[in-house]
């Protein structure tokens, strides 16, 4: 067998309960669920006679007898192995994985991971044994593991594993003696900065009994909620009071938040490490309808090492407040370790099934389909479903560790159904979508625009988020050569309840920007494209759009050749996205961006740059300086954000009408922070009569 494989033959150089199992209630469950199992060809189901479950001889043992689930490691020659059993304990899964690295003097580098889904669970009085077929990230040529665990009282240390590996036909592989390290599966450092103008406390704990819930009462921390899921969770030392005194507003923008997380975070590495950052802000200049954002795409590099929640919509100390704060905290958090919302699991790469009913952490409570928010706390064990927990416990190492793979794993949907007319649509609503125009120029921004009407005469109850940024729409882009993509924003918003009535003839409208996001440029290359949005409803319905089609065009000339080679590029991708950044690791976008204004001013996508320079220069803008712990702050340039963007807002700007609008409004703002009372409302009027209609996706939130 080859050496570069860690498996071979040795060579010399949710719906379960909070309460303790045993390993024999896990078997005994094993054999029931099997002697009953209706459909032996459904996914992941195990018959019993696929896998005969021995009888249990159990004599009675005079002291209770340690669990075995938990993490091991060991090594051999130069490979390491980190085990991790789950066979007992809380929630068990009935799982086996683990993570191979190679260990060359003081430098450990991964090698592959593997789980075994359904390994035959045999117990005796002495001894734990799991066996199964594992599924590999990397060619194992003895994919069988078959590990023993002796069994210790709880008086005794814990016994290590044996972990070995076989061929299919049954010859030994590797052999590698496992000690216990921990009854954790995972470990994890979290580093929790609160900015000065926050003015309720950071979150602390919460009594789950305090108000009508499901699960047992306990207090809660987020250590102690993930530490039940089986995750240890670290706080570091390093957590810090970061003073903004020096700043006129402490609203927050998403570009802020991209900026401060590259110079702030003291564990941030751009590379994969068990490592989170969160920060605990007052406001967002979203709103109060923001409760927490994931921030922290980073350019070709590390992600989902970033969070932050905002108190403005958050703080309290009332029960529902804390609940509400523990629940956010949680969820932010889950996004970090690769978690999808739970009404999206079908967007994962590979795809997984939606559970829009699922009483989870990653669930929205008002968008729960079965009752809504009432329901869902009434109902909530304060918990991950089994899926998450799997998750969680048994990823792949680069699925799940913060830096490593991309949030979704990958961006590929690999899905046409997607394109495809849902068989029956009786939700009463009906969302169209559209673009300025039917084609752009190769590095042209395209803009979605999005209307939400509804089809019933009685009116529908509505959720006005229709930007992707939510995540409570989806966009489904088919590229030139069909392969079908799901839009990924670069950064992910957890919006507060929010809902509102709507009738016909009063249509929610909303525009987004789908060039960028965690996916790079989404329309990179000429050629002819399908576009698709996806809303998920208040009562669990997924209303299809229409589908559009548009052209991006070949340069026509060597103008148009240097102009898209201008536009293009992740770092202006990543301007056009956040409207603007201070951000150094962003300079060389904002050069190409100078160019463009300054050689081809006179071309339309020009006015795109105007847009992005002006808003960034209408804002005052904060950087979290890392080691000095303190707000930088650059003032905002009222005279520049002015020419800017009265220039982009002009008839002839290819901008659409809800861009335009917002835009005005942000000067408007800017205006009368810098005391410019009368310009103010003559920017606000000129906003106003630029609104499509009277109802807006991007603001008609409400609590």
């Amino acid at each position: 067998m080859s050496h570069n494989d860690p498996t071979a033959e040795a060579f010399s150089g949710v719906t379960g309960e909070l309460t303790e199992m045993t390993v024999e209630n896990v078997v005994a469950q094993n054999y029931l669920e099997n002697a009953n199992a209706s459909d032996p060809t459904s996914e992941g189901t195990v018959t019993a006679a696929a896998i005969p479950i021995p009888p249990i001889p159990i004599p009675p043992i005079p002291l209770p007898t340690r669990p075995v689930s938990g993490r091991y490691r060991g090594t051999l020659g130069s490979f390491q192995l980190e085990l991790r059993v789950d066979v007992d304990r809380v929630r068990p899964m009935k799982k086996v994985s683990g993570d191979f690295f190679t260990v060359s003097g003081g430098t450990v580098t991964y090698v592959g991971s593997f789980i075994v889904h359904n390994p035959v669970i045999t117990v005796t009085a002495t001894q734990v044994t799991c066996k199964g077929l594992g599924t590999f990230t990397f060619s194992a040529g003895a994919p069988v593991l078959e590990v023993k665990i002796q069994r210790r009282t709880i008086f005794q240390p814990p016994a290590p594993a044996q972990a070995q590996f076989l061929t299919t036909g049954g010859s030994p592989g590797a052999l590698y003696g496992c000690a216990f390290e921990s009854i954790y599966f995972r470990t994890v450092r979290l580093e929790t900065d609160r900015v000065s103008d926050v003015v309720t406390s950071v979150f602390n704990t919460y009594n789950t009994g305090s108000l009508p819930s499901g699960g047992p009462a306990r207090n809660l921390t987020v250590p102690a909620a993930y530490a039940e899921a089986g995750i240890e969770m670290a706080v570091t030392g390093g957590s810090n009071v970061i003073p903004i005194a020096g700043a006129a507003n402490g609203l927050w923008s998403n570009a802020e938040m991209h900026a401060s997380m590259q110079t702030h975070f003291t564990l941030f590495q751009n590379t994969p490490q068990w490592n989170f950052w969160l920060l605990v802000a007052q406001n967002h200049d979203f709103g109060p309808g923001l409760l927490g954002i994931m921030f922290d795409h980073q350019l070709g590099g590390a992600e989902r090492q970033g969070c932050a929640v905002f108190h403005r919509g958050l703080g309290g100390a009332t029960a529902q407040a804390l609940r509400l704060q523990l629940q956010t905290y949680v969820h932010e958090l889950g996004h970090a370790f690769n978690l999808l919302h739970s009404w999206q699991k079908s967007l994962a790469f590979p795809p997984g099934v939606n559970r829009p009913n699922s009483l989870s952490w990653m669930n929205y409570p008002w968008n729960y389909p079965l009752g809504g928010e009432a329901a869902f706390w009434a109902s909530f064990p304060f918990q991950f479903d089994d899926g998450e927990l799997i998750h969680l416990r048994h990823a792949n190492r680069n699925h799940i560790i913060p830096g490593a793979s991309a949030f979704r794993v990958g961006s590929g949907m690999e899905r046409p159904e997607i394109m495809d007319d849902p068989i029956a649509d009786n939700s009463g609503l009906r969302l169209e979508i559209s673009t300025a125009n039917r084609s752009f120029g190769l590095g042209e921004p395209v803009v979605l625009n999005l209307k939400l009407q509804t089809t019933d005469e009685r009116g529908k109850r509505v959720h006005p988020y229709l930007h992707p940024n939510t995540q409570l729409v989806t966009i489904a882009i088919a590229k030139p050569g069909g392969k079908i993509v799901a839009y990924e924003p670069m950064i992910d918003h957890l919006v507060a309840p929010a809902d509102q009535e709507i009738r016909p003839g009063e249509p929610i409208e909303a525009s987004a920007y789908i060039g960028f996001g965690k996916g790079g440029l989404y329309f990179d290359q000429p050629g002819n494209y399908k576009i698709r949005a996806i809303y998920y409803a208040l009562d669990g319905s997924t209303v299809h759009s229409n589908i559009i089609e548009t052209r991006v065009r070949y340069p026509a000339t060597a103008q148009g050749d240097r102009l898209a080679d201008l536009m293009m590029g992740e770092e202006q991708g990543t301007l056009l996205y956040l409207l603007g950044s201070d951000a150094d690791s962003l300079r060389r976008g904002r050069e190409a961006f100078e160019t463009v204004l300054a050689e081809y001013g006179d071309d339309p996508i020009a006015n795109y740059v105007r847009l992005v320079n002006g808003t960034n220069a209408a804002r005052e803008f904060k950087t979290v300086i890392g080691g000095e712990q303190r707000v930088e702050v650059r003032a905002a340039d009222v005279e520049t954000a002015t020419a800017l963007l009265s220039a982009a807002v002009s008839d002839k700007s290819p901008i659409d009408a809800i861009t335009k609008s917002e835009s005005l409004n942000k000067l408007a703002v800017a205006q009368a922070n810098a005391g410019n009372e009368a310009a103010a409302r003559d920017y606000s009027a000129k906003a106003a009569s630029l609104k499509p209609t009277k109802k807006k996706g991007a603001s008609a939130a409400r609590r």
